[in-house]
C-alpha cells in the first residue's frame, strides 16, 4: 500500500524554528513555564513534586476529572489523555478505519485524519466547504458524501485552515446524516474557545449517539508545547482507544500531566482563554488592515483561531509561491496545496505584533513580485 505523507507537518517541523518570521502556526504566541504559573496561580514546587515516573498511561484521575468536567454528562471513564490532539486522531483513526472503509471528511482540514484515513486503506470522501457560502458546505454535498456504508465522518470545527465555525443547520445536516447511515462523528474541536467573538464554539457532544471528540491545549490555550490532547467518547470507546494508546506513546509526560491539570481549572482556564482572546484582537486588525489594502486578495473574516486563508491572484503554485517566501523573505506560511487546494495562502497572526507587521510586510513583497 502506498503512503501519504504528512506534507504540511513536515513542512513546518523542517522550517519554523529556521526562518525568521513564521506566520505558519495557527495558534497564539505560546506561553512559558513561568508565564502559566503565574497566570494560573500556581508556584513552581507545585510542580517540581512531581515524580518522574511511569504515569497513568490514560492521563492522571485529576486531569481526566479537569476535562470531563468541560463536557455535560460526561465522566473521568469517558476521557483519554494524550500526546497532543494528533495521537488522539490517530488512536481514533486506528480504531474506526480499515480497508474498503467509506470515510467523509469536511475539507479543506488539517490533512491528518484525511492522510490517516487513506494509509489506512479507506475511501476518503470530501464534503467541501463553499468559499462563496461563506465556508459552509452544501448540503446536497453533505447527503452525497454521507451515504449508507460510511463509517466514519471527520469534521474539525472550528475549521483549519479557514477559521470557519459550521452553522447550526450545518451541524445538524450532518448529525442526521450519521443518525441516518449509522456513522460516527469524529469531531476535532481544538478551535474551540478560540473565538474573536461570542461564547464557544457549539460542541458535537451529545448532538448525537455515535461521538467521538477529540481536543487539546495547542491552540485554544496556547499551551503546544506540553503536548496534552484527549479523546472523549462513551466509555467502552475510550477503553478501545486507550488499549491502542498502550502500542505508541503509552503515556503522557507526568510534568506535562500537571501542568495541564492546573490549566484547566475553571480560574485558571478562563485567564488562559481570555488571554488567547485578546492576542487575537489585537492583532487581528494588522491583518485585516494589510489585507484591505490588497483588492487582489479574497479572504472572509475568521470566527476562530489565529488563521486566515486568504486567495490570491497569480499563476505561481501555492506551494512554489509559500517556498519563494521561505527562501527570498525568511516567512514561513502554509500554501493551499498543503490543504488540496489551489492558489490559497493560511497567514497565522498570533505572533506577538513586532513579528506580525514585518512578517505582512514580507509576504506583500512576495505577492507583488507575482502580480498578475
Amino acid at each position: 500500500m502506498s503512503f501519504e505523507p504528512f506534507a504540511m507537518e513536515r513542512w513546518q517541523s523542517i522550517w519554523e524554528n529556521r526562518v525568521r518570521f513564521n506566520l505558519s502556526e495557527s495558534g497564539v504566541h505560546p506561553l512559558s513555564v513561568a508565564e502559566l504559573l503565574e497566570l494560573v496561580g500556581a508556584s513552581v514546587d507545585q510542580v517540581a513534586a512531581a515524580r518522574l515516573g511511569y504515569p497513568g498511561t490514560n492521563g492522571s484521575p485529576a486531569l481526566r476529572a479537569a476535562i470531563a468536567a468541560l463536557y455535560p454528562g460526561a465522566t473521568a471513564d469517558h476521557v483519554l489523555v494524550t500526546n497532543g490532539s494528533a495521537e488522539a486522531n490517530f488512536c481514533a483513526c486506528w480504531r474506526f478505519v480499515g480497508p474498503g472503509d467509506r470515510v467523509a471528511v469536511v475539507m479543506p482540514t488539517y490533512m491528518q485524519t484525511w492522510g490517516l484515513a487513506r494509509n489506512f486503506g479507506a475511501e476518503v470522501e470530501p464534503i467541501w466547504l463553499r468559499e462563496e457560502l461563506g465556508w459552509q458546505p452544501d448540503p446536497e454535498d453533505i447527503a452525497a458524501a454521507i451515504a449508507p456504508g460510511t463509517r466514519l465522518i471527520v469534521v474539525t470545527n472550528p475549521n483549519n485552515p479557514t477559521g470557519a465555525v459550521l452553522s447550526r443547520e450545518a451541524g445538524e445536516a450532518i448529525v442526521r446524516r450519521a443518525e441516518a447511515t449509522g456513522a460516527w462523528i469524529l469531531a476535532d474541536e481544538v478551535y474551540q474557545g478560540a473565538e474573536q467573538e461570542g461564547g464557544p464554539t457549539m460542541s458535537f457532544w451529545g448532538r448525537a449517539e455515535r461521538v467521538l471528540l477529540t481536543n487539546g491545549l495547542s491552540k485554544a490555550y496556547g499551551l503546544p508545547g506540553l503536548r496534552i490532547g484527549w479523546c472523549v467518547a462513551p466509555p467502552d470507546v475510550v477503553a478501545e482507544l486507550w488499549a491502542r494508546k498502550d502500542y505508541t506513546t503509552i503515556g503522557p509526560s507526568v510534568v506535562s500531566d500537571a501542568l495541564a491539570s492546573l490549566a484547566l481549572q475553571p480560574a485558571a482556564r478562563g485567564r488562559l482563554l481570555a488571554r488567547t482572546r485578546a492576542i487575537l484582537r489585537a492583532n487581528w486588525p494588522a491583518l485585516e488592515r494589510w489585507l484591505a489594502a490588497r483588492p487582489a486578495l479574497a479572504w472572509r473574516a475568521p470566527d476562530a483561531g489565529a488563521i486566515c486563508y486568504v486567495r490570491y491572484a497569480s499563476a505561481v503554485a501555492s506551494a512554489e509561491l509559500a517556498e519563494r517566501m521561505r527562501r527570498d523573505h525568511d516567512v514561513l506560511l502554509v500554501p493551499g496545496a498543503q490543504f488540496g487546494m489551489g492558489p490559497y495562502l493560511r497567514i497565522g497572526f498570533g505572533s506577538p505584533a513586532a513579528v506580525l507587521e514585518p512578517a505582512l510586510a514580507r509576504v506583500g513583497a512576495a505577492l507583488d513580485a507575482v502580480a498578475g
